[in-house]
């Protein structure tokens, strides 16, 4: 509701301030007020309980505010002659709103630090005994974490303190559930020591995988195949994708690539130099 009400009043006040609007082809819209100004009555007008719960919540908390209210006709003078107080407004919003997400994610990362950073499965990277662990929830048909991954290795390679947590996070279909457990199993042959190039090979692969790029990659790092099929279909694999793709809705992860980097969530792509300044950022608040 409050998404609503935002949007609506930001229409009216770019409309009534003569801002100019653009598409994402930049193709120039001029705003006219009364043409905003009217759809915006009228979608209140059809759509009364867009703001009913919120003036009755108000109202209850403030039984006063009736009576010392000023009337609708000097507000609305008001917003015409000064419209960008109703912009100041939903920016103050947005940012109340972003200050407590942050919080609500920090709480989450303390409350499932174990599952974050310690479950004895998932790929450690980097160094082992950094001060800073970031970890990194990715999917081996995803382009952007094909992307991220080249961005990470030059944040590592630039910054020898941090230890990597890699989380397989198969979300774009059965190609990456099989290329995830793939990489699961591999640890069950040499002691883990063929997961980290074998992540390499299915991340830098060009394009979507499926059971023959799979195996064609574990055979060019070395894996015994047969090996690696029976792990694959066990259910110690099966139960180590399931618990993180709990982690992921206890996270509210909906998509890959996603970093935790101290007490913050990233959710989405970010190159090396802006998880560098993230990282530096977590060290100093400690």
């Amino acid at each position: 509701m409050n998404g609503t009400i935002g949007m609506a009043l930001g229409a009216v006040a770019l409309a009534v301030s003569g801002f100019t609007l653009y598409t994402t082809t930049n193709k120039r819209i001029d705003v006219e007020a009364g043409v905003v100004h009217a759809a915006f009555t009228d979608y209140l007008v059809r759509n009364p309980g867009t703001v009913d719960t919120a003036v009755a919540s108000y109202m209850g908390a403030n039984p006063g505010a009736t009576a010392a209210a000023p009337s609708g006709e000097a507000i609305r003078s008001y917003l015409l002659s000064n419209p960008g107080v109703i912009v100041e407004a939903i920016n103050v919003y947005e940012q109340q709103q972003q200050a407590a997400a942050a919080a609500a994610d920090g709480e989450l990362i303390s409350a499932n630090a174990d599952a974050l950073f310690e479950d004895g499965f998932s790929l450690i990277r980097g160094n082992p005994e950094g001060d800073l662990t970031v970890v990194e929830f990715a999917d081996y048909n995803c382009g952007y974490c094909k992307r991220a991954h080249t961005e990470v290795e030059k944040f590592m390679e630039a910054d020898g303190n941090v230890r990597l947590v890699i989380k397989e996070l198969p979300i774009l279909g059965e190609g990456s559930i099989l290329a995830a457990r793939a990489a699961l199993a591999s640890r069950a042959q040499q002691d883990g020591a063929l997961y980290p190039v074998f992540n390499d090979a299915l991340m830098t692969h060009r394009g979507s995988h499926n059971e023959q790029t799979v195996m064609a990659a574990a055979e060019e790092v070395g894996l015994d195949l047969d090996a690696l099929r029976e792990e694959m279909n066990s259910d110690t694999v099966r139960e180590q994708i399931n618990s993180t793709y709990e982690l992921a809705r206890t996270l509210k992860i909906n998509g890959t690539p996603a970093f935790v980097v101290g007490d913050e969530v990233i959710r989405g792509f970010i190159p090396a130099d802006r998880l560098a300044e993230v990282a530096e950022a977590a060290r100093e608040e400690g």
